[in-house]
């Protein structure tokens, strides 16, 4: 692992593999930037007025929408949390009543209820046998794909298990079967490590895809997102939080996507073993080019050990 240098602009290029997702990354630092200097330039969110007394997603707005599945607490008109059922098994997480606030502005006592209200959804989808896997995923920003600011999350119940994903498990059963060790647990690099909570890890992996992706790992090896319970969503929900806040302050507010990447619903019990959900954040900071397009690999101009102790170094104002 490459040893880490503040802000350097005279660091080689290096070609690095994620057992993970078994994709190679080429890290390229632009010399005429330093990590720290990296902000976001996208445009605002779409329909940004704070006070759109359109926005069918906010508080007194709910006969504008699809078909409520449940809400938070359940039939209480003042509602913090919606979920809306879309076409099939595409569902839409309303994350607060209030049209302005952001997800990384709630309590963390609130994030984890979001969090808890994706386990509700996904426990009663998994009921359906034709569903193989669920996507739970936000898009923050109009560059990042938003259509709507009023802040939200989606899943999308799908009945076959994506080609990523299948990458995914197979190149995490491949590292166990050569090391005898989960990939996602062997992810503990202090150079790497942006902070950490009970029962969490929040680091930038190894051979990072993007500038300033974060990972939020669970401590204790665990295959399925849907199988944790109260108190481990609301400490998750405390290091989302500040992983949000630190994202924001360092990078103007960037567009991002947020992905919850965890195991098909039918795994086998021997993949258990290998297999490792974790919460994956993406800040839209670059464009993807015809190379990262055409070859399958990526650049990569922040080295990870860099934008790790970037973020780390993120006052974070109580």
């Amino acid at each position: 692992m490459a040893s880490s240098e503040s802000d350097s602009p005279t660091r080689s290029p290096q070609l690095r593999k994620d057992v993970i997702t078994n994709r190679w990354v080429i890290f390229s630092p632009a010399r005429a930037k330093r990590p720290s200097d990296f902000k976001s330039k996208s445009p605002a969110n779409p329909n940004p007025n704070p006070n759109n007394h359109q926005c069918p997603f906010c508080i007194g707005h709910e006969h504008q929408c699809a078909p409520e599945i449940f809400r938070l607490p359940p039939h209480d008109p003042d509602w913090k949390i919606r979920a809306l059922d879309g076409v099939g098994f595409h569902d839409v997480v309303i994350e607060s009543p209030v049209h302005s606030v952001q997800l990384g502005d709630l309590s963390p006592l609130e994030i984890g209820q979001v969090i808890l209200a994706y386990k509700i959804r996904i426990q009663q989808i998994a009921s359906c046998e034709s569903i193989k896997y669920v996507q739970v995923f936000k898009n923050h920003g109009a560059s990042a794909g938003a259509s709507m600011s009023h802040s939200h999350s989606q899943m999308l119940a799908l009945p076959i298990v994506p080609p990523a994903v299948s990458t995914r498990v197979e190149s995490m059963k491949e590292y166990f079967n050569q090391t005898g060790k989960c990939g996602i647990c062997e992810v503990n690099g202090q150079d790497l490590l942006v902070d950490a909570s009970t029962h969490f890890l929040s680091v930038v992996p190894y051979a990072a895809t993007f500038p300033f992706e974060i990972w939020i790992i669970p401590r204790d090896h665990s295959p399925h997102f849907h199988e944790i319970n109260d108190e481990k969503a609301l400490d998750l929900g405390g290091l989302l939080k500040l992983m949000l806040r630190k994202l924001s302050l360092q990078l103007d507010n960037p567009p991002f996507n947020l992905m919850i990447q965890t195991s098909p619903l039918q795994i086998n019990v021997s993949d258990t073993s290998h297999s490792h959900w974790f919460l994956q954040i993406v800040p839209q900071l670059t464009g993807v080019g015809g190379f990262e397009i055409g070859s399958g690999c990526y650049i990569n101009f922040v080295f990870p050990e860099d934008a790790a102790k970037v973020l780390r170094e993120v006052n974070v104002p109580e």
